[in-house]
């Protein structure tokens, strides 16, 4: 399965680019083993509205359009699912293992999602209750995008 991240904003050069870059370089050497292979990071540009729901409802517009049509999409947001690692990797092995082709994770900008995208979302999960920066939560997707690969070949990384 081919797993793409679409985040709305641009995430700048420097040692969150880096480290996030790196976090992925890992995933897409180790996760073809289990049947995931990194496709893209995609940056949509930040809507310049004047108030939270046009902006929110500007972006779901943009995704909406880049979106592939038959792809799995989670959408991580504050009021998602809160799971550990081992569940977010059984949730990818599972998808993969159905035959399913491309799963999207959407990050979306200072606002957060317009509703539209959480309720079309297969899961809307968080990473925890705290409010992230969207340059972490990049950081922290790219991670548990490498620790998914690691739980699904028994690689050492991961100790639960």
């Amino acid at each position: 399965m081919r797993v793409s991240i679409y985040a709305v904003g641009r995430l700048k050069a420097g040692p969150e680019r880096e480290l996030a870059a790196r976090y992925l370089n890992r995933f897409s050497k180790t996760g073809a083993a289990c049947g995931l292979t990194f496709s893209r990071v995609v940056e949509l540009p930040e809507s310049r509205a004047a108030n939270a729901d046009t902006r929110k409802s500007d972006e779901y517009d943009a995704l909406a359009r880049q979106l592939p049509a038959d792809a799995l999409i989670i959408a991580l947001d504050e009021r998602g699912k809160a799971i550990d690692s081992n569940a977010f990797a059984r949730m990818l092995q599972d998808w993969s293992d159905a035959g399913r082709r491309d799963l999207v994770i959407v990050i979306g900008g200072a606002d957060g999602l317009d509703r539209q995208l959480t309720e079309r979302a297969d899961a809307v999960l968080c990473f925890g209750k705290l409010t992230w920066p969207h340059q972490i939560v990049r950081i922290l997707l790219a991670e548990q995008l490498y620790r998914v690969s690691t739980i699904l070949t028994g690689h050492p990384y991961h100790r639960s």
